[in-house]
């Protein structure tokens, strides 16, 4: 199931992108995104995964970036969810 909420996001936003950074796209790909992660390695995982004090930049920016894009700003939340992105997995 994790893995398919996951496929479904990335597919979810990747089309949104396609579509002229849709938000209500980039939205639900998201929120389709995270659950699939809590679902792959579990809620208690997933939370220390993102709240490491060392990933802490990445996780405000990454977490920040799906608010404004959920707030209807998908350029600029999609810039910023990049940039966390980066910096979480690197």
């Amino acid at each position: 199931i994790g893995v398919g909420l996951v496929g479904f996001g990335i597919f979810f936003i990747l089309f949104g992108m396609l579509l002229y950074f849709d938000s209500v796209l980039l939205a639900f790909g998201n929120i389709l995104f995270l659950s699939g992660l809590v679902f792959i390695i579990g809620f208690r995982r997933t939370f220390t995964f993102f709240f490491q004090r060392q990933k802490l930049k990445g996780t405000s920016f990454f977490l920040g970036g799906v608010l404004i894009i959920l707030m209807r700003w998908p350029l600029l939340g999609m810039l910023l969810e990049a940039y966390g992105f980066i910096t979480l997995f690197r």
